[in-house]
């Protein structure tokens, strides 16, 4: 059922921000360090294992797959939020840090697209079935 669903995202969640908390203090930092993004690692091995396993009936998946993409949205405003009120006060330095590593981000990404086969991607897009035009 979907609250098997949210039980799974809740117990990941727990569990990502206790491993974020102990890797803050391995490093020696007063915070929680990437929680929950490991959250949202351990929700998707334990959906993968789930599924491969064959104990993930149907609508256990379909609550695990809505409150997945309702979490994601959410943490990632907030983080981003947090993060650029921590850069605005850290100074200049952490602004252009965070400039610097966003045009890296889009250059990597630049070279990417072009480092791709265009022979492959002909060949993708010709084996796709064509839909038929209706005057």
């Amino acid at each position: 059922m979907i609250i098997y669903g949210t039980a799974l995202l809740a117990l990941c969640h727990l569990l990502g921000i206790f491993l974020g908390d102990l890797l803050g203090q391995l490093m020696g930092v007063k915070t929680n360090v990437g929680g929950v993004g490991i959250a949202m690692l351990l929700l998707i091995c334990a959906r993968l294992y789930m599924q491969r396993r064959a104990w993930l009936p149907q609508m256990t998946e379909r609550g695990v797959e809505y409150w997945g993409a309702m979490y994601i949205p959410v943490v990632v405003a907030m983080a981003a939020q947090q993060d650029v009120v921590a850069a605005l006060r850290g100074g200049p330095v952490a602004v252009l840090a965070a400039i610097g590593s966003v045009v890296i981000c889009a250059g990597v990404i630049s070279l990417i697209n072009r480092a791709e086969n265009p022979a492959s991607v002909a060949a993708a897009e010709a084996s796709m079935p064509k839909e038929p035009r209706h005057a």
